[in-house]
């Protein structure tokens, strides 16, 4: 699992720019689901999926945890509270129960064309060593298998995703319980948390897709609204492959929730929108889990016209991201996304690349194409990395096509990290030119522009 975060800070007059971040690359061997359905194959809404019983494994236990998830589930999509909380440890700490029941809560405005639990009886985490306040409490056995939680937003998920969940379960006599979902946290296997962790889920459902929002955001949410559909036709009119057109947008309410939806080590107060997925499996085209996450604060000061370039930048990678491999150059995939969001703005390359064009002015243009690490800058040095890639994204557009920008995405991002021989000979296949005659042109072309 490989996580990548890039931050542009840069908010010019004209438009604020978004990135690409904190996708997890992983394969993901699913099945398609259609949205609107109850359950993948087989598999009903509000069911626990057990992994294939091993020889070792305690199937009575096994089916014991099994049907208390089933339970849980249940009770969570038929929004019964009572059997919900029933599945809680009767001697579970009180914090535990009042934050499972406001979770409870939290989700009732949340439509959902999944939600269950599988559960891999052959992956045990030791309880031996636990914090006393999860152990003291008598039990008669404590198991804690390794579970993720499975779940499909309804009018944004084509198939569901999974998340991992920390629990540990307690048995009582023949009965087992859920009592802790942070008691693995210092083994390393943290629950995952959702927006209904953090308060009470507003959904608010458009042609494309939905925006999952809290109380008190209804002014962001009705820009959001307006601009998500028309979004998503400006980019599917660009984007040649097909992809599912759905998109969720989430508006969390503070940086601490951004963060658990994007991840801890990401820098959420330097961003306005990440774009995320689960799970990825380029060869069968199966993204799982992609969403918009956008910032509490930042996004809130963005004009009209920059919050449109910002979310057609970001659902650009959307669209593209079954066909983007990991370890393809940055400046591909954020320089498309950039020519994508001005698309049809009217912000010409000097009100759009202002670092840039102060380059061209005072020193002179790029030399080579910008290295990944530029990206992993910040400041004006990121801000430069991007604009030089949106401007590089430009030039192929205005001297060979936009036919001609989109194939040469597609066959390097497709190719993932390669030698520069072999970049070489795809840009020769798309373009007729090498890597230093693309720059040699690019560089004229920043001349006439910018200078």
């Amino acid at each position: 699992m490989q996580r990548r975060a890039r931050v542009r800070t840069w908010l010019g007059a004209a438009v604020a720019v978004a990135v690409l971040a904190g996708l997890v690359l992983v394969a993901f061997p699913g099945t398609e689901q259609r949205a609107g359905t109850s359950g993948g194959p087989g598999r009903p809404m509000g069911a626990v999926s057990p992994a294939p019983p091993v020889d070792h494994a305690d199937d009575s236990r096994t089916d014991a945890v099994t049907g208390l998830l089933n339970r849980r589930a249940k009770a969570l999509v038929d929004r019964d509270e009572q059997a919900f909380l029933a599945t809680l440890d009767p001697r579970a700490d009180d914090a535990f129960v009042s934050t499972q029941r406001r979770l409870f809560q939290n989700v009732a405005g949340v439509p959902f064309d999944e939600w269950s639990y599988r559960l891999h009886p052959d992956e045990v985490f030791d309880v031996t060593g636990l914090p006393d306040r999860f152990t003291s409490s008598p039990s008669d056995e404590l198991w804690a298998p390794k579970v993720d939680l499975r779940y499909a937003l309804r009018g944004g998920d084509v198939i569901p995703t999974e998340r991992a969940m920390g629990y540990l379960f307690a048995r009582h006599g023949g009965d087992w319980y859920l009592r802790s979902d942070t008691a693995l946290d210092s083994q390393g296997r943290r629950t995952w948390r959702g927006p209904w962790d953090f308060g009470p889920c507003v959904v608010t459902a458009t042609e494309y897709g939905i925006v999952l929002s809290h109380p008190g955001s209804q002014p962001m949410v009705d820009r959001l609204i307006r601009e998500l559909d028309p979004s998503v036709r400006a980019v599917s009119e660009l984007w040649p492959t097909r992809w599912s057109r759905r998109v969720v947008m989430i508006l969390p309410d503070s940086a601490g929730e951004m963060r658990a939806l994007v991840g801890p080590d990401f820098p959420v107060e330097s961003v306005v929108a990440v774009a995320v997925a689960d799970r990825v499996d380029n060869k069968t085209r199966s993204v799982a889990g992609q969403r918009v996450v956008l910032s509490p604060t930042g996004v809130r000061s963005l004009s009209i016209a920059s919050l449109r370039v910002v979310l057609r930048h970001e659902i650009t990678h959307l669209a593209a991201r079954a066909d983007t491999v990991d370890g393809s150059p940055t400046w591909l995939l954020e320089g498309f996304a950039d020519y994508v969001g001005y698309r049809d703005s009217g912000v010409t390359l000097a009100e759009g690349a202002p670092d840039l064009a102060k380059q061209v002015r005072d020193d002179d243009p790029p030399a080579a194409l910008p290295e990944d690490r530029a990206f992993r800058s910040s400041g004006s040095d990121l801000d430069l990395a991007y604009q030089q890639s949106w401007s590089l994204a430009r030039y192929v557009a205005d001297a060979y096509g936009e036919k001609s920008l989109i194939e040469m995405y597609r066959e390097l991002a497709a190719a993932g990290a390669v030698s520069a021989t072999e970049t070489d000979r795809m840009l020769r296949d798309v373009l007729g030119v090498t890597r230093a005659e693309l720059v040699h042109g690019w560089r004229s072309y920043l001349r006439k522009a910018l200078q």
